[in-house]
């Protein structure tokens, strides 16, 4: 159970991505009524509109979103990275889409849009152009002013083309800025997380969780580059977890695709937030448990059945057909974002909500092989999902 000063959430759990400040598509009355239990929002966008101040002065970021249940605010360091090394190298937190290994891109895909230095980071507004900066003290700043209930460090992530030699730089650089951003603090009930780096390298992993693990914050989020596949990540993680105090929660950053949560809670992973079930569901894309449906297939023109015949989400529950949410893919409908991202939620939160459940009754084990024995079969075609790190 973790407590929060906007109410206590059961874990594990999984955090409904919100970037700018609302999920897409979806209004805070839906996601109550969904049992959404947190929102994470993103620092570095609101950051840069409408900003923390403008924030703060509307009431702060829970008034702001007219949420009040527990939110999560990131450092923005990875979406710094992202207009750094991320678009150099043309990656997010993995070399392309799990499972398995994926063809290694290019190492010139863009221009670097962002300067790092021990200091900080000066980048390039992807909204206006304007010149930026942010630092751990700033972050903390910013992150204070929207009034979260959990914040995150400022750290530096890197790519999965980084050799160990930089990948040891920045997992240093960020544990110093870490040893800032607990100074910057002002103290209050926010929560404040440190971030383990250091790539899909168990020396590096070790000693930055070590490092981290013995700062005084209240939990912890893993993340940077996880590898180049699901083993990599799960190496990540069991590298990493023996040298984090038991008492903390463990956030995973930007994980949570459905055959993800089984191994990873197994594996003692408490948060999760994922931008997967909104921005497949703008896509087309729904969770069945059969795997992912894709609603542009021709042949669901006509098919009268709702997305899942058993769920209890509204766009099933009401009666939706396959052939009317292909009709409005097809006609540029609004609906179509909001009925399909429903789904996608209640999907995951229920999922969530039943690994709660199995854990407790010990019964993790059979729920997983339940579930797997069915949605893994799903994926003998070619994945072609759109790429997901880096936002909503």
């Amino acid at each position: 159970m973790l407590h929060t000063p906007h109410g206590r959430v059961e874990t594990p759990f999984f955090s409904v991505v919100g970037t700018a400040g609302s999920v897409k598509g979806v209004t805070p009355a839906e996601l109550r009524e969904l049992s959404a239990g947190v929102l994470l929002a993103n620092t570095y966008h609101l950051f840069l509109r409408p900003g923390a101040k403008t924030v703060h002065e509307l009431g702060g970021l829970h008034r702001f979103m007219g949420w009040d249940g527990p939110i999560i605010t990131d450092s923005g360091g990875f979406q710094v990275f992202s207009l750094g090394f991320g678009l150099e190298h043309g990656v997010g937190k993995q070399i392309g889409m799990f499972p398995g290994d994926a063809p290694i891109p290019s190492r010139r895909q863009g221009a670097k849009l962002v300067r790092v230095d021990e200091d900080g980071a000066t980048f390039t507004s992807h909204i206006d152009g304007s010149r930026q900066r942010l630092t751990p003290e700033t972050s903390i700043a910013v992150q204070e002013a929207l009034g979260a209930d959990i914040i995150l460090a400022f750290d530096e992530p890197t790519s999965p083309l980084h050799d160990a030699d930089y990948t040891r730089q920045a997992m240093e650089r960020t544990h110093r800025w870490a040893e800032r951003c607990l100074a910057a603090r002002r103290g209050g009930d926010q929560a404040l997380y440190g971030i383990v780096q250091g790539g899909a390298f168990e020396e590096l992993r070790t000693a930055s969780a070590r490092f981290i693990g013995g700062l005084p914050f209240e939990g912890v989020a893993i993340g940077g580059s996880l590898g180049k596949s699901k083993a990599d990540m799960h190496a990540v993680i069991d590298w990493s977890i023996p040298y984090l105090p038991e008492s903390w929660p463990r956030h995973l950053l930007g994980i949570g695709e459905p055959e993800d949560l089984f191994s990873c809670v197994e594996s003692g992973i408490d948060q999760f937030d994922c931008v997967a079930p909104t921005r497949l569901g703008r896509h087309g894309q729904v969770y069945t448990p059969d795997g992912r449906l894709h609603l542009s297939r021709p042949e669901l023109k006509e098919d009268a059945r709702p997305i899942q015949p058993d769920c209890g989400c509204y766009t099933c529950r009401t009666g939706f057909s396959r052939g009317y949410l292909r009709h409005l893919f097809a006609a540029n409908e609004l609906l179509a974002y909001t009925l399909t991202s429903l789904h996608n939620l209640h999907f995951i939160l229920d999922l969530m909500r039943r690994i709660r459940a199995a854990v407790v009754a010990d019964e993790l084990g059979a729920l997983r092989d339940e579930f797997s024995s069915r949605y893994r079969a799903a994926y003998a075609a070619p994945d072609v999902s759109p790429q997901l790190a880096g936002g909503q």
